[in-house]
């Protein structure tokens, strides 16, 4: 089957299955053997380790029983209760888990045509940006005859095993898998997107419309195929804690539903209309549960209707998955991730977002100019030295996600290292009109920043007004070098790329049309005591910054005669002595109405505070005075990399 996955490690599944059936041999994968160097880099399992194959294990071996199930699942010995609870998620969507497992079918075991069999399987995920097939031989590691890692609860059902197998080799051995985010591993078995939500912090048990507001969002997020998970912090010495409530600190759990359950029974249930927020979670040992209301056998399931309680499925037995009140969620559970598989199809009945992936470095160089690794904003000497990646908002606002994900490091765990870079990113306002790399901060404004922390992905949603900006990622400290993809959403296109070039360039033309002598920023804050222009006593004002030809234009501010326009514009001027000049328009359906000018020499020498200047006429009556004072900021340099 044709597949756009880069093969890992340039092994090619359809060809190492051909040849081993043409040899009649089972596959043994050289690339990650059946050796302690698969199993551990540091901490060996609990016991004499023999490699088994699926058929030395279990009488019928298939890759699922009964279909693939969230129910399938039970943690090994190694602590990734957040990969199992990742499977958990990607088990409850077809749509995702065939991509993850692929040729599900033709890589099921025919026990009619064994010499069909070759021992070997593949699997797909997502790693920083890219699909990537990965195979992996049949052998399993079991103590006592028995799986020691991920494994399904029918002794006969493979997928969990095998696939965590290709996601070890992934990340260079088992052990590597200790201790992770489950965040991440849905990432890699979907491409979405993950944000990383601080229950705890955001303190949603306090606030009921906060609280409300983010149940419609996960409700949301779960009726579009996303996939959420959750946990409690814990202490290094509380690390799988049993509470006295049945949950677990330090422990991932997978969110299987989101629902608004109907209380009531019969007709007058439905006449009521009465709902109550649910969240049903797995706990990936499979048993454990919450004690609380909701719980499997708790009273407060009497006030549901038996035709609803049919549609959640209600069982009572200890399986791991239970359902809680919202509240409960929000007070007991710290942290959550929520994964949106971002919808970039061009026909669809749900929102479209446009998408732009960049790649990039945080690389050193003694030339400031080429310096990419200028650390956070605390760093002012350098920060603007880091990529920079320009994005125009077309709209009158729109709703942007951006998402900062650096490589995963977890291979790397076996040779000391492997922790993840501390890193955020910054989003600038800037001039309207600007076309190079930023290189001082002067009226710009720092309109958000994410927070800075050490995990692969860091994630903002955030609405913008019309206007450009600038994303600044970075790593927390300077000289800190790495490598990071950035993902930008928007509800239209917003040209989003990098910016490269530090000045204008030199043509070859430019000796007949002249080069920039000087660089000039003007800003335009707002006016006051503009006259009125209509009928209602307002004005729909808007402004225009004109200089040697080229002109910079405000939205409109409606029905105000205070307006704060706060437009910037930067201009590389060939003719220094050439003034520029502001002007101030009435928006009208039938012909704009001019409302006054102040014109700037933008010499070097003038001054760079704000000021607040009277509106002048035009052509020869410049001199006279129009009603309204208008703020504006001008700097001018010889230095083309000065702002």
């Amino acid at each position: 089957m044709f597949s756009s996955a880069v093969p890992y490690k340039n092994q090619h599944y359809s060809e190492l299955k051909k040849d081993c059936i043409n040899d009649k041999t089972l596959f043994k994968d050289p690339e990650f053997p059946a050796t302690n160097a698969s199993l551990f880099f540091r901490k060996p399992p609990p016991g004499v380790v023999e490699w088994r194959r699926p058929g030395e294990i279990s009488n019928e071996p298939h890759l699922f029983v009964k279909g693939i199930s969230s129910h399938d699942l039970n943690q090994g010995s190694v602590g990734n209760c957040w990969f199992v609870a990742a499977c958990s998620c990607l088990a409850l969507k077809p749509n995702l888990w065939k991509k993850v497992i692929p040729d599900h079918t033709t890589q099921e075991w025919d026990h009619k045509q064994p010499g069909n069999y070759a021992g070997i399987f593949h699997f797909q995920f997502w790693v920083f940006g890219e699909w990537v097939d990965v195979v992996v031989d049949d052998r399993l590691p079991t103590i006592n005859g028995e799986l020691i890692y991920c494994h399904s609860k029918d002794t006969n059902e493979f997928w969990s095993a095998l696939l965590e197998k290709a996601y070890a080799k992934l990340t260079g051995c088992y052990e590597s898998l200790e201790g992770g985010n489950t965040g991440d591993a849905v990432v890699d078995f979907t491409g979405a997107v993950a944000e990383a939500i601080n229950l705890e912090a955001e303190a949603y048990y306090k606030d009921a419309k906060k609280q409300d507001q983010l149940f419609e969002d996960l409700l949301k997020v779960y009726e579009r195929e996303g996939i959420i998970s959750c946990s409690i912090k814990a202490q290094p010495h509380e690390l799988e804690l049993r509470m006295s409530n049945g949950l677990v600190k330090g422990h991932a759990y997978s969110v299987t539903a989101v629902k608004k359950v109907r209380i009531g029974h019969g007709l007058m249930a439905y006449f009521k209309n009465e709902t109550i927020p649910l969240i049903r979670m797995r706990n990936p040992w499979g048993k454990t549960e919450w004690k609380g209301a909701w719980s499997d056998s708790s009273e407060e399931w009497s006030k549901v209707g038996d035709m609803e309680r049919g549609k959640l499925g209600i069982t009572v037995e200890d399986d791991g998955e239970f359902w809680m009140e919202f509240t409960d969620w929000c007070k007991f559970f710290t942290d959550a991730d929520i994964c949106r598989l971002i919808n970039t199809s061009l026909i669809s009945v749900y929102k479209t977002w446009n998408e732009v992936v960049h790649f990039g470095s945080w690389t050193k160089n003694a030339e400031p100019l080429l310096n990419r690794c200028g650390g956070c904003g605390n760093h002012k000497q350098t920060f603007l030295q880091n990529p920079q990646y320009l994005f125009d908002v077309t709209k009158e606002a729109d709703e942007v996600l951006i998402s900062l994900q650096q490589k995963d490091m977890k291979s790397q765990r076996k040779f000391g290292q492997g922790e993840n870079l501390s890193i955020g990113f910054g989003i600038f306002k800037v001039e309207v009109n600007r076309k190079y790399r930023m290189h001082d901060i002067l009226t710009q404004q720092c309109v958000n920043t994410s927070t800075y922390i050490n995990a692969r992905t860091v994630f903002m949603r955030c609405t913008l007004p019309q206007g450009r900006y600038v994303i600044i990622p970075t790593t927390f400290k300077p000289l800190t070098l790495g490598d990071y993809m950035i993902r930008v959403f928007t509800d239209v296109d917003s040209g989003c790329r990098e910016l490269i070039e530090d000045k204008p360039k030199v043509k070859c033309w430019s000796s007949f049309l002249g080069y920039p002598q000087v660089v000039t920023h003007v800003y335009v804050h707002g006016a006051d005591g503009l006259q009125n222009q209509d009928s209602t006593g307002g004005a729909d004002p808007y402004v225009i910054i004109y200089c040697e030809g080229r002109s910079v234009r405000s939205p409109i501010q409606k029905d105000t005669l205070t307006p704060m326009f706060t437009t910037s514009a930067i201009f590389y001027r060939k003719k220094p002595r050439t003034p520029i000049t502001v002007e101030v328009w009435n928006s009208n359906a039938v012909k704009d109405e001019f409302m006054g000018q102040v014109v700037l020499s933008g010499a070097v020498k003038d001054s760079t505070d704000p000021q607040r200047l009277q509106l002048r006429q035009r052509g020869r009556q410049m001199a006279d005075e129009m009603p309204g004072i208008i703020g504006v900021r001008i700097i001018t340099s010889t230095q083309l990399t000065a702002m």
